[in-house]
């Protein structure tokens, strides 16, 4: 608990300043601020401090983030100061969260997810164009492998290059520069920073799929804070949830990361959950891909009785079905059980020896 912790009245309202911490970028600040408001505006008494910091991940720019062999690249600094005390929350992209959190923290909200999937930029000067238009050997920037990967196969016409920096540098870099013909950015970004105007293609399942647990936002807590974990709770969108459980828990059991290929794509349709994941080589030139479903409809047979302590590939989810979050876990489990009964060890082995190899 914090020491500036207040009292709790009897209206499910928590009077005390929250701490929350934040990478400094413009999009982790407008992420974060939107959460803030949404806690104040559930509870009305309580007093929001936002603090931000610089994550290893903001400082190397030198470096593909693939590179770097750091799971926690823009986590960490805001982890140590949670856990210092220093900070009630802390806001994160889910997809920089690992699949594995730190012993004593936990995810007590996933919000509902902004458009997941990725987004084509075009130099100003190849406005009108798409990927399959523009010229032979043009260089898209992307710091993604399985952006690359995936887009490589696709459009073999292209060339893809590492691009670093936070939105605004990379948007920067193609707009002064002429060395990248577009960049792929996430479109929940561009679409929180209000630049919205600049997508030039949104890239569907059937180009690129998306990242794990991209487009939601996450707000990491203590395990041990009952009362932020309870008011964070109504944070909690259930499909987005549920959605993301399958996609970390099928991340997880693959052992994948930044460093290696992995993509994936859900939707939750009549109360079946639909899973899509697949790995890729660094060319994208072998990949596997299948889907799986189940149901995520509680039994109402037994009134369900959600243990608070249970996490889920790092989620707590005091307010969504156990039964539901279960199945969703084993539906990533089952699809990358899949997989890796089909070679995808073996390409994602070699994938990362590659890319160290680089």
């Amino acid at each position: 608990m914090s020491g500036e912790a207040g009292s709790s009245d009897g209206d499910n309202k928590v009077s005390r300043v929250i701490r929350i911490g934040t990478r400094k970028s413009q999009l982790a600040r407008i992420q974060t601020d939107s959460v803030a408001e949404k806690l104040k505006e559930l509870y009305p008494d309580i007093q929001v401090e936002i603090i931000g910091m610089t994550t290893t991940g903001d400082k190397i720019l030198d470096t593909a983030l693939s590179k770097i062999g750091e799971k926690s690249l823009f986590t960490k600094e805001l982890e140590n100061a949670l856990e210092r005390n220093e900070v009630d929350l802390v806001v994160h992209s889910l997809k920089d969260l690992p699949t594995t959190l730190p012993p004593g923290f936990t995810i007590a909200a996933v919000l509902k997810r902004e458009n997941p999937f990725d987004a084509v930029v075009l130099h100003p000067k190849h406005a009108g164009k798409s990927l399959d238009t523009l010229p032979e050997n043009s260089v898209i920037g992307t710091s993604s492998l399985r952006r690359a990967a995936q887009l490589k196969k696709r459009f073999p016409h292209l060339q893809f290059k590492d691009i670093r920096g936070n939105l605004n540098t990379r948007l920067k870099k193609l707009d002064e520069k002429e060395d990248f013909a577009a960049i792929i950015l996430a479109a929940a970004g561009l679409k929180r920073m209000g630049w919205e105007n600049r997508t030039s293609q949104i890239l569907l399942p059937t180009d690129c799929m998306y990242a794990v647990g991209q487009g939601a936002l996450a707000v990491e807590a203590r395990a041990r804070d009952a009362d932020i974990l309870d008011m964070l709770s109504v944070l909690h969108h259930s499909d987005t949830v549920l959605r993301c459980i399958a996609e970390r828990a099928f991340l997880r059991h693959l052992e994948g990361g930044c460093s290696v290929p992995v993509a994936v794509h859900t939707e939750i349709k009549d109360e079946q959950l639909y899973l899509t994941g697949a790995v890729y080589s660094l060319d994208g030139s072998e990949s596997l891909k299948e889907t799986m479903q189940t149901s995520v409809t509680a039994s109402d047979k037994f009134p369900e009785e959600v243990d608070d302590l249970v996490q889920r590939v790092g989620v707590t989810a005091k307010k969504i079905s156990g039964e539901a979050q279960d199945r969703a876990e084993q539906l990533g489990v089952d699809l990358a059980k899949l997989l890796l009964s089909k070679g995808a060890k073996e390409i994602l082995t070699v994938a990362r020896q590659l890319n160290d190899a680089r």
